[in-house]
């Protein structure tokens, strides 16, 4: 393993226990503001997937990784919108 791929792994790592640890202590009123957090945060990991699928060359892996990480982020973007178009129809009166 080169050094660049331990640095990541070991990024991959720590921020996924940290996700963990603070999606853990949010309480179930926050957890609708939070996807909206959530939201921004994988239009942001789509455009880093897509700019790392233009850097990684011929290296197969490379691109796989950037397009199944456009893939996810895209269905993360569009479901939580599908919730959040979904959460303010509840708030609509009635027959409008």
């Amino acid at each position: 393993m080169t050094f660049q791929m331990l640095v990541g792994l070991y990024v991959f790592l720590l921020a996924s226990v940290a996700g963990y640890q603070l999606i853990s202590k949010v309480p179930p009123t926050l957890h609708t503001p939070l996807m909206s957090g959530a939201n921004a945060i994988s239009g942001v990991t789509i455009l880093g997937a897509m700019t790392m699928a233009s850097l990684v060359g011929d290296n197969k892996v490379g691109i796989a990784l950037a397009v199944g990480a456009v893939a996810f982020a895209t269905i993360n973007v569009v479901g939580g919108f599908a919730v959040t178009d979904r959460m303010l129809h509840m708030f609509r009166k009635r027959g409008s």
